[in-house]
């Protein structure tokens, strides 16, 4: 084969592969991001027709007795892969907000953050644990480092605010530190662990680096405050 015919063939591939790449990268930056808002907005639109027309039950408010304590436990479950919450992060912006859905699955994140299958429920006492991608799909954790001690994480399930404070500055940590959804996170830096007895603690999670998934970026919270929908908006969200 002439040198020019392979010379040809070789640049036409290098194009195709060039090609193939933007595309590629055009699809994770936009595409998924563009489909990602719009589940996000049907999820909270879809949240907030449900809660006018069936309002749920009002959430755990540190339950005094061991039948309110039972009551926490027998509490309806989450429905697999639906929306049950919508949590707002002020750090983040004043319009950020996502829906929550119930389990961490690939298809799931993808709509919104998912809560980690066996955590505590919203509000209760344990751990309510939630993942979000930090990259692609809306790019919902995208500001997750510029979380510090004190900034609030508001969660409302229709009944509800909950107000949540971060602890300290994200943790950094191995995919398999599993401790740090415990219902008193153990990371195995026991340094690093945020509390010491049991309580209602909230513990956010995505990926690190930003671009890549060998490490996880971990936030954990206590609860801070809750108050009736009715009452308006916490001051967390009207600051």
């Amino acid at each position: 084969m002439p040198v020019r015919a392979v010379v040809r063939a070789f640049s036409e591939l290098c194009v195709t592969v060039g090609t193939v790449i933007v595309l590629f990268v055009v699809y994770l930056l936009y595409w998924t991001g563009i489909r990602a808002e719009a589940a996000v907005d049907s999820g909270i639109n879809r949240l907030a027709e449900q809660w006018a027309a069936e309002p749920v039950e009002a959430g755990a408010q540190e339950p005094e007795s061991e039948s309110e304590q039972e009551a926490e436990q027998e509490a309806e479950p989450y429905r697999d892969g639906r929306p049950f919450a919508v949590m707002y992060i002020p750090r983040f912006g004043a319009g950020w907000a996502k829906p929550v859905l119930e389990n961490t699955e690939a298809s799931t994140l993808k709509k919104g953050l998912g809560r980690y299958p066996g955590s505590d429920r919203l509000g209760a006492k344990g751990n309510f644990a939630v993942a979000g991608h930090r990259r692609t799909h809306g790019d919902p954790f995208k500001d997750f480092p510029r979380l510090r001690p004190g900034d609030a994480v508001v969660v409302q399930d229709g009944t509800t605010w909950y107000t949540y404070r971060i602890e300290r500055r994200p943790y950094r940590t191995l995919p398999t530190d599993t401790g740090v959804v415990a219902a008193l996170p153990r990371p195995l830096n026991q340094d690093a662990a945020p509390f010491t007895e049991p309580g209602r603690y909230l513990t956010l999670t995505t990926c690190e680096p930003e671009w890549g998934s060998s490490h996880r970026l971990i936030a954990w919270a206590r609860l801070d405050a809750t108050q009736p929908v009715t009452e308006g908006k916490p001051a967390a969200l009207r600051d």
